[in-house]
């Protein structure tokens, strides 16, 4: 990653967080995209040794004008762009008798509609670097989940345009691909809803639904996000990498 420009979504916290900071540790340049003023900086604070470098950019995906801002920004600052993470993401609870408009809204505009735009207008200078996308969806996006509807088929979306794309800018030298996480310790879930108890007890339950008896750690899903965008990943695109202790492989329980 030296010498090489990414943007990374959703750095403020979790998954995105912990791609930030290992891309940041291994000589990057991270234009580190995310809506906690306090967390960015932060993050940058403790880089400040790092190989390469945090830029916090304070934004929120789903304003279009902030989007084309993110871009433009980043090129005009560093002059390329060699990687686009996608990791900011949303979840909302809601079946298919409850789940609220606003809330199917939020989750497809967020998970879905903010990668496209982001994807489509980094390709000029993905195309330049020969560079790569890598977007972070969901063991939901190949497994469906009841009572979270709307999350699913935001994740299934996430799967879809990832092999749509890898195919499209195949010519251009851009490589596109994903990484479907099953629970992962993050605040995704205290922020769709879930108090401490409930949160504390659905960790618990992860030793019985995911086979390998355990929840993932953010550092973990960023250790496949780092291989797919580097070189190391030359020869592969369009792939949706499950990373979730054998969860997708398991039966509904």
């Amino acid at each position: 990653m030296k010498n090489k420009v990414a943007i990374v979504t959703g750095a403020s916290s979790g998954i995105g967080r912990a791609v930030a900071k290992l891309f940041a540790e291994n000589g990057a340049t991270v234009v580190g995209v995310g809506r906690s003023e306090k967390e960015l900086y932060s993050l940058r604070d403790e880089l400040k040794d790092a190989v390469g470098s945090l830029r916090p950019h304070l934004a929120d995906v789903l304003e279009v004008s902030q989007l084309d801002r993110i871009v433009s920004e980043t090129a005009d600052s560093f002059g390329q762009i060699d990687t686009l993470v996608n990791a900011a993401g949303v979840l909302r609870g809601g079946g298919i008798e409850d789940c609220t408009l606003d809330d199917w809204d939020k989750q497809m505009n967020i998970n879905v509609r903010s990668v496209f735009c982001l994807m489509q207008k980094c390709i000029p200078y993905l195309e330049t670097t020969k560079g790569s996308i890598v977007n972070v969806s969901s063991v939901t996006g190949t497994r469906a989940f009841p009572g979270v509807l709307a999350y699913c088929v935001s994740k299934a979306a996430v799967d879809q345009l990832t092999r749509c794309a890898a195919l499209d800018l195949a010519p251009k030298g851009i490589r596109v691909n994903a990484v479907n996480p099953g629970v992962v310790v993050t605040n995704l879930h205290k922020r769709g809803g879930m108090d401490e108890a409930a949160y504390e007890k659905f960790l618990e339950r992860t030793k019985e639904t995911h086979p390998l008896g355990r929840a993932g750690e953010a550092a973990e899903i960023a250790d496949l996000v780092y291989f797919l965008a580097s070189d190391k990943a030359g020869w592969i695109t369009g792939a949706t990498y499950a990373i979730d202790g054998g969860r997708a492989e398991t039966c509904a329980r």
